[in-house]
């Protein structure tokens, strides 16, 4: 970009005093260099200045028509008035110039700061308001909205401009017509008639794709001004309309992925849990209790997940348990206690290659029968050093075991169980977690009393 200085200023009123002379002069050649002089010399300081050229040179040429002894011939009033041309065209060109950069500087800000947005958002509405804010910030048009598919019925899930009031509402048909709510054109036909007939003087419609051409959504782009849409707008349009669809796509995959991890560790829980517990539901109980337990004490989603995730897979070693141990009846010996013992560490290694699951997952099966004292098991943990999932699920799981029966004993009452909980608070469980469990249970029974 040219930097304007001194020298810029100097050569502009060198160039007006030399203009000056030259019409006082009655000089045409000069007169003609020295405007052209000023005109490139102005250009840079923008505003009105970029105008100074073509306003004074025309001016200086009629004053040299009334200077005394003048009389200019036929070629330099033509040469005067290609001179004013090639000035006005010049100009013309110098300020779609400046749009011009001024579009694409203003495109290239849209895009690194909505770039960063989109790579901060957490899920699908997330990516779709940041992708609205970049259209938004590349003022295209000022309504914006985007419509996607919510249960089958389209609704406005972003919008700027006078959309925003319609924000969250779903579209429906205006008359009885028997027509595909899949339709873009009907969408944007409904979403049109939304806004008074003086916001969309024009409008301009974009559909949002994402992997293997699934349809996503659609943009509706309206403005109040009676100007058409011109192919670079419709080009950066599309443009976005393609990065908001890969966008979508990614988060929808990935999306994809997560629940079929979440079903595929449920379903191994699920099948885990009938080789220990004949009846079955102790897995789906500890699961549900500890995220309760979790979200009353304020874990955000990602720890929740992992601590979800670890009950479905704790007792995974138990596959490597003989069966002669795993449900013998009675008391175990010395030796059947060692060998059942090793399940947390034979789990915790047969889930290395599970790269997708987080280390809090897999502290849990290591460590959910550590003690507070520092005896439990496998590497004798103490106090803090116990992983945060393994101090909260050990205690859903104990009481989980307590109230059912097992081949060794049976159910205990729930008041029996809540007590040895209590009881065993910095001994075997962490204490800050024990109370916030008990008071959990308290408050599920007192709702029970109530309903």
């Amino acid at each position: 970009m040219f930097r304007v200085g001194p020298l810029t200023y100097f050569v502009l009123v060198l160039a007006l005093l030399v203009l000056g002379y030259a019409a006082v002069t009655d000089q045409q050649g000069l007169l003609a260099g020295s405007a052209l002089v000023l005109a490139a010399a102005s250009w840079p300081l923008g505003g009105i200045w970029r105008w100074t050229a073509l306003a004074v040179y025309p001016a200086a040429f009629l004053a040299t028509l009334v200077l005394p002894g003048s009389a200019p011939t036929v070629p330099e009033l033509l040469g005067a008035l290609c001179v004013i041309g090639g000035l006005g065209l010049l100009t013309l060109r110098e300020q779609a110039s400046v749009r011009e950069m001024a579009w694409q500087h203003n495109t290239i800000d849209a895009l690194r700061v909505g770039s960063e947005r989109l790579a901060d958002a957490r899920d699908a509405d997330a990516i779709i308001r940041a992708g609205v804010g970049i259209l938004d910030k590349l003022r295209v048009a000022p309504n914006l909205a985007f419509v996607a598919y919510r249960k089958g019925t389209p609704h406005i899930l972003a919008a700027k401009g006078a959309y925003e009031v319609f924000l969250e509402q779903p579209i429906h048909p205006s008359d009885s017509d028997s027509r595909s709510v899949q339709a873009d054109h009907w969408v944007a036909e409904e979403a049109l008639t939304l806004l008074p007939k003086t916001q969309r003087q024009k409008y301009h419609v974009a559909p949002v794709y994402g992997r293997a051409t699934t349809h996503l959504g659609v943009l509706i782009i309206t403005r109040a001004e009676d100007r058409d849409f011109d192919e670079d707008e419709k080009s950066v349009i599309a443009s976005f309309a393609r990065l908001l669809g890969s966008q979508l796509g990614q988060w929808q995959a990935i999306s994809d992925l997560r629940d079929a991890n979440e079903v595929t560790l449920r379903s191994l829980g699920a099948a885990l849990e009938r080789r220990d517990d004949d009846t079955g539901g102790h897995t789906s109980r500890v699961v549900s209790m500890s995220v309760r337990l979790a979200r009353r004490m304020s874990w955000d989603e990602d720890q929740v997940k992992a601590l979800r995730w670890g009950a479905y897979l704790h007792d995974l070693g138990k596959l490597a348990i003989p069966d002669r141990i795993l449900h013998k009846q009675g008391p175990l010996d010395a030796g059947e206690r060692r060998i059942i013992q090793t399940h947390t560490t034979v789990g915790y290694d047969m889930l290395q290659d599970l790269h997708f699951l987080p280390a809090e997952t897999l502290d849990l099966v290591r460590y959910h029968h550590e003690r507070w004292d520092g005896t439990g098991y496998p590497a004798a943990l103490r106090g803090q050093n116990i992983p945060e999932t393994a101090r909260v699920f050990s205690i859903v799981d104990v009481f989980d075991a307590l109230t059912n029966a097992r081949p060794y004993k049976p159910a205990w009452t729930r008041e029996r169980a809540l007590n040895e909980i209590r009881m065993q608070a910095g001994r075997q469980f962490d204490p800050q977690y024990v109370d916030a469990f008990l008071r959990m249970m308290a408050e599920h029974d007192d709702a029970r009393l109530v309903s």
